[in-house]
């Protein structure tokens, strides 16, 4: 049996998780989460993080990395990641990466590129601008990154600009540097898909049972071990707007309506950035079928 890693990558909500935990009790193999968000202690239910339950089933690798109040950045996820796959593929298992972080898939398929390290003073500087003035630099130096940007995303608005002053080069061209991906790093990369309908309907109820479970409890608590100081949590979506409804900013009912376009969007940018980025197998899952029925699928592709 080959011992290569499979990749599982997808939008949120489309059920990549479920698929990986059968598939890996199919083939004997293990799970890396590649989510950015998992990796923090304490982020549960708005990270929709792998059960306890789910856990006992099948290892799972890479969650509950840091501390809340400790940096992650992808560098120190491509250093996990490996050193995770050779353990598991040690044991005889096969690493299975599943997540929905394309920036980690990226930089674990293709290198780091050459992108400097953060440079504290300039972060301060450019963090205290106001994102129009961040914008404005950003489209009149790279045109290309601000067109695909999240403008949204503060913080992902920042480094990109960060990356241009330190290198004086776009930070689209530096993305571009990466090299070719190395074919005998995996075995087989597939992405999950569902058609729109579905996974909004996904999306609704995943969005519906988090604050069922707690969402709102979870983020307070979260606040008290240093929430609002990681800029990196702070931003993911869940936790930001039930920060805002916690301020007074926005009802419950308005905040979960909230969550769920803020959720549909991010899916939709997911889906195209794979299908642009990474060289995928795509494979259409209906609502009707179970995971297990889809890790059958998996296996009939030459996984075995």
């Amino acid at each position: 049996m080959s011992l290569l890693p499979v990749v599982i990558a997808g939008p949120t909500a489309s059920g990549k998780s479920d698929v990986a935990l059968a598939l890996a009790e199919s083939l004997g193999g293990e799970v890396i989460s590649v989510d950015s968000m998992q990796v923090y202690r304490a982020l549960d239910i708005g990270t929709a993080k792998p059960t306890l339950e789910m856990r006992l089933r099948v290892p799972h690798h890479l969650l509950d990395v840091v501390e809340l109040t400790e940096g992650f950045d992808v560098a120190q996820f491509v250093r996990l990641a490996h050193q995770a796959v050779a353990e598991i593929q040690a044991r005889n298992r096969v690493p299975i990466l599943c997540g929905g972080t394309g920036m980690y898939f990226n930089a674990w398929l293709n290198g780091l590129g050459t992108a400097p390290p953060p440079d504290p003073g300039l972060r301060t500087e450019l963090e205290a601008l106001p994102i129009a003035a961040l914008l404005e630099e950003l489209a009149r130096k790279d045109w290309q990154t601000f067109d695909e940007i999240d403008v949204a995303n503060r913080r992902r608005v920042v480094r990109a600009v960060e990356v241009i002053r330190l290198t004086g080069r776009p930070f689209s061209a530096q993305r571009a540097s990466w090299p070719d991906r190395a074919p005998a790093l995996v075995g087989r990369s597939f992405g999950i898909e569902r058609s729109r309908e579905d996974l909004v309907s996904r999306i609704e109820h995943r969005v519906d049972r988090m604050f069922a479970e707690g969402l709102v409890g979870e983020t307070q608590r979260l606040l008290e071990l240093g929430l609002a100081v990681n800029r990196t949590a702070l931003q993911a979506i869940g936790y930001r707007q039930v920060v805002e409804h916690l301020r007074g900013e926005f009802g419950l009912r308005d905040t979960i309506e909230r969550v769920k376009a803020k959720t549909r969007q991010f899916a939709k940018r997911q889906g195209t950035w794979f299908r642009g980025q990474l060289d995928l197998e795509w494979i259409r899952v209906e609502a009707e079928e179970t995971p297990i029925e889809v890790a059958r699928r998996l296996t009939g592709r030459g996984l075995k």
